[in-house]
């Protein structure tokens, strides 16, 4: 029996509605995976998470397998047990992290050989040494160590790069399946912003016939508009009836614009690192919460939203904790983002199971927009949340 069943329940265009069946839980799709980098989405519980409507949380094999180790988290009972999370849990490779380290690490056709962040150590990171870990960590979803280059990239580098995933890929494949069945392998479509390379990458991947497909190597510097086309691009050739996901992508209008291409899964740092620097995400776009204008604002962060920081406290009051430093506006700030992105997600499922996705989608970009309310910046991938 498979590790993990689809099923797709309704589409409105290219949106799909769909329900992901693992033994700890399904998962309704459209869903936005919480960051939980090192075990923990930075500053909530397991039940905070289940408060905001989290369904299914990310977790990072780099990060994970420096530190505490897996062979601890396996000795502990595992990934669930150790962080007290009952529910579904998906593992990144860790391959964006490590290729991230750039000076600190040397490529070759048998791995990647890095020196840790933490302390500086020498490491060797294989595909069959990827699978080993994540086996170890005990987690529902994993993935395969792939390479992820930073945009803009030479043609000859982008097929050159493709090529090594792909032989990596099927390590990983022959790997898994010494494992017990009870992990679903996710393949990564790797080949950059060039098209040819991208269907030559479904065509090869989708031959191994893994349990379902992510979509990397965007959000990486390339043209938003390019992103949006590679994604519908790889969507509409991956199978029907597998998940598709969307890697490490997380503006609030990029999953909108995402799911209406195709894509049922996500994850991004933004809700909890952007929170840890004082952006608020709200339905009217983002705000800044260290800015003069709120030191007075009685309102809430956003009116009507659920969570914890909206129901008791003001703006004002937050802005106070955040200028002080106090740990409960990190905490606050987090879970306000955190149940705006699942609240989204929820949102998107309700229009697409009553036939409007498309009229929400216009709705929400209208309102919504794409630049802050007050100025500030925001950004998407890094290497911890």
């Amino acid at each position: 029996m498979a590790p993990i069943r689809f099923e797709l329940i309704r589409t409105d265009g290219a949106a799909r509605l769909g329900r992901i069946r693992t033994a700890r839980g399904d998962v309704e799709t459209p869903a936005f995976m919480p960051v939980a980098t090192q075990g923990s989405v930075k500053s909530l519980s397991p039940s905070d998470l289940r408060a905001a409507g989290a369904q299914i949380v990310l977790a990072n094999t780099y990060h994970l397998s420096l530190r505490p180790g897996h062979g601890l988290v396996r000795e502990l009972g595992g990934l669930h047990r150790f962080m007290g999370w009952d529910g579904p849990i998906l593992t990144d490779s860790g391959g964006f992290q490590v290729f991230s380290l750039t000076k600190l690490r040397k490529v070759s056709e048998e791995g990647v050989e890095f020196r840790s962040h933490v302390d500086g150590s020498l490491h060797f990171l294989a595909p069959e040494t990827c699978v080993e870990i994540q086996q170890a960590l005990g987690v529902d979803i994993i993935h395969p160590l792939d390479e992820c280059l930073a945009q803009p990239a030479t043609p000859t580098d982008t097929e050159r790069s493709l090529a090594l995933t792909l032989r990596w890929l099927a390590r990983s494949v022959a790997a898994h399946r010494k494992g017990d069945g009870s992990q679903a392998l996710f393949g990564i479509v790797q080949g950059g912003i060039d098209e040819d390379l991208r269907r030559r990458a479904v065509e090869a991947t989708v031959a191994l016939g893994l349990d379902g497909y992510a979509i990397g190597g965007l959000a990486v510097g390339e043209p938003t508009e390019r992103m949006y086309d590679i994604t519908a691009l790889v969507a509409h050739l991956l199978p029907q009836d597998h998940p598709r996901y969307l890697m490490g992508v997380g503006k609030p209008h990029d999953l909108v614009e995402a799911v209406a291409r195709g894509v049922d899964l996500f994850d991004c740092v933004m809700p909890t690192r952007n929170a840890r620097n004082g952006q608020v995400f709200t339905g009217d776009g983002p705000l800044t919460i260290s800015h003069a204008r709120y030191a007075r604002d009685p309102a809430p962060l956003e009116a009507g939203c659920p969570c914890e920081g909206c129901r008791g406290f003001s703006r004002a009051y937050l802005r106070h904790l955040f200028m002080a430093r106090e740990l409960l506006a990190y905490r606050l700030l987090s879970l306000h983002n955190v149940t705006f992105y699942l609240g989204l997600m929820a949102a998107m499922r309700g229009a697409l199971a009553a036939g409007g996705f498309r009229a929400f989608r216009s709705r929400f970009l209208d309102r919504y927009g794409v630049e802050s309310q007050d100025g500030s910046p925001d950004s998407t991938r890094d290497t911890e949340a």
